[in-house]
């Protein structure tokens, strides 16, 4: 262990297991999982080095504190007042613009956040909610048809995991056809920063930052055509919903839509990739869930959020110091909650090693811990899970997937590929 000096001045030695480097991050969920559990019975709350695959490689930045117990997850997350989002919520610290134009008030503090989330949320109406739900369940149909006419031996992720999202999204927001297919590998780029085959050579900062003015460039278009021709979907919710007078700036709604897209696109396409999977490979889990799909899909889609963690990290910076974990954590350190961990918590899941859809309760930290950064769209990921494995199962009832290509990365738990027999 090295020793390292934390913002006191006082040396403080970083822990011997590794949660830091690409090597770590380029090995599966389960061989992670074993360095998670040693950490949360001997260390829940650990210090460690800056991460290898930073964007904008700080030589100030000290290292982190990795919180790996789902009770301490969900402490952090609940504890807004003193565990800040403003500062950033990835391993490394971004300039504040860059922040503001990529992860609009997912990386706010009140009372900023408190105003942009009433506001976006005053979009998601009930007659807006039931629209995409209609949307989903179409969709659904259609790409399953799809995959099925593909023939056997298809790529899963190309052909069926991928395309709901972004018929999704495009719906929801009313992205035209002509620009669907650019959106969807905008979004891809934006969260595989850390994959040297996504990069192909280039800069991460430089392929984020193209992506991001790209998806902005969309979004100011469609903001400025809604507010002159309001229609039937959510960018023309966004820009004409009102509270106590607010209205969302151009720059609000361009940032809330690079949020969305990555958001509404990558979490539920890895589930609906490392659900697929895991039916596969529980065949028991499978045949259960067929006797009665429509009165377990319900707490089966919370096992498929639970087993898939497809957001890894989340970091949160304390304004003052506290005490989590048996640890001292300063005020202005990092604090980084592992989710994958989390969510195998033997304290908390009864064998979390087995794929369970009948497990209940499933206090799983797929959609975050709780508190104010609860995922907004956590509705809308149900409804898609609820959608695409109806029409998998009713149209192709013994589909199989192959072996998964795996996104090396510290962020989203990304499949890349994986074949699919039927």
């Amino acid at each position: 262990m090295t020793a390292m000096t934390g913002t006191s001045g006082t040396a403080r030695a970083y822990d011997a297991i590794d949660l830091s480097s690409r090597a770590f991050w380029s090995t599966t969920a389960a061989e992670r999982e074993r360095s998670f559990a040693v950490l949360r019975a001997e260390r829940p709350v650990s210090w460690h080095p800056r991460v290898e695959d930073a964007v904008m490689p700080d030589p100030d930045d000290r290292g982190y504190w990795a919180v790996t117990r789902r009770s301490d997850i969900v402490a952090v997350s609940r504890n807004n007042e003193v565990f800040l989002s403003g500062k950033g919520v990835m391993f490394e610290s971004f300039p504040e613009e860059l922040l503001e134009a990529s992860q609009s008030f997912l990386a706010m503090d009140p009372p900023r956040h408190t105003k942009l989330r009433k506001l976006v949320s005053a979009a998601f109406t009930p007659r807006q909610v039931r629209r995409i739900e209609d949307s989903i369940r179409a969709n659904a149909k259609t790409i399953v048809e799809e995959l099925r006419a593909a023939g056997s031996g298809a790529d899963f992720v190309d052909h069926c995991a991928k395309e709901l999202p972004i018929r999704t999204l495009s719906d929801m927001v009313g992205i035209p056809e002509s620009e669907r297919e650019h959106m969807a590998h905008a979004t891809d780029a934006m969260v595989s920063w850390a994959d040297p085959a996504s990069l192909d050579g280039r800069n991460p900062l430089e392929v984020l930052v193209e992506n991001q003015l790209y998806v902005h460039q969309v979004a100011g278009a469609l903001a400025a055509e809604r507010r002159e021709h309001p229609g039937d979907d959510l960018i023309s919710s966004l820009v004409n919903a009102e509270v106590d007078g607010d209205r969302l700036a151009d720059a609000d709604v361009a940032a809330f839509f690079v949020l969305l897209s990555v958001a509404a696109n990558d979490t539920t396409r890895q589930t609906t990739s490392h659900a697929m999977k895991a039916l596969t490979d529980f065949p028991g889990e499978r045949a259960w869930l067929l006797e009665d799909f429509d009165n377990r899909i319900g707490t089966a889609v919370e096992e498929f959020i639970r087993w898939a963690t497809p957001v890894m990290t989340f970091r949160r910076t304390p304004a003052t110091d506290f005490e989590l974990g048996g640890q001292t954590i300063l005020a202005g350190e990092k604090v980084v909650m592992f989710y994958p961990s989390g969510n195998w918590d033997t304290e908390v899941f009864d064998h979390p090693e087995r794929l369970d859809l009948s497990r209940s309760p499933n206090p799983h930290v797929g959609f975050g811990g709780g508190g104010l950064h609860f995922c907004l769209g956590a509705h809308v990921a149900r409804a898609q899970l609820r959608a695409i494995f109806g029409e998998l199962l009713r149209q192709l009832p013994d589909i199989q997937a192959g072996d998964p290509t795996y996104v090396a990365g510290n962020f989203i738990h990304a499949v890349h590929s994986m074949p699919c027999t039927f």
